[in-house]
């Protein structure tokens, strides 16, 4: 990504998190939107930003997995709902990425320095910290292995293709 090898990457970012000031081409970055308020953050608001670009996608992954016939419980629902109040699913659904471009990466990380994605994550983990037993069904005491089973029970149920004797 811009001409650096993953070490190169490593190196930096260890370094911002170490105070130390890593030389951060800045000249390869010179066409990106978002260039200038990345420039003027601070080691540790980059650090923060890459926290938080980094952690968004699990919880996206959570939040759109619902559709996909995932066991909903309580925990879950308050999740998406503190996604859905702040109007910020097709916001994460533009940022998150598995595989992101150069550009991508840097408007996501520039998206990420400060403002309403880093309050949504602090918001979600300070909700994850008082209640981390997201996969659990209320009345199952097998715990996640039963909200697993009941999520595979129910997408086999959903993708048995009806017999030919059925029609």
């Amino acid at each position: 990504m811009f001409g650096l090898t993953p070490e190169d990457w490593a190196q930096m970012l260890g370094a911002a998190e170490r105070g130390e000031a890593p030389a951060v081409p800045w000249e390869l970055l010179d066409e990106m939107d978002g260039l200038e308020r990345v420039q003027r953050a601070g080691d540790e608001e980059l650090v923060r930003a890459r926290t938080v670009l980094i952690g968004l996608p699990s919880f996206y992954a959570i939040y759109m997995l619902h559709g996909l016939f995932m066991p909903d419980n309580p925990r879950l629902a308050a999740m998406r709902a503190r996604i859905d109040e702040r109007g910020l699913g097709p916001v994460l659904d533009r940022i998150v990425s598995l595989s992101p471009t150069p550009r991508q990466f840097t408007e996501g990380l520039t998206a990420c320095l400060g403002g309403m994605l880093d309050e949504l994550y602090e918001a979600l983990m300070e909700q994850l910290a008082a209640d981390p037993y997201l996969f659990r069904i209320p009345g199952d005491e097998h715990g996640a292995a039963g909200f697993m089973d009941t999520w595979t029970r129910t997408l086999q149920q959903q993708t048995r293709v009806p017999s030919a004797h059925a029609r």
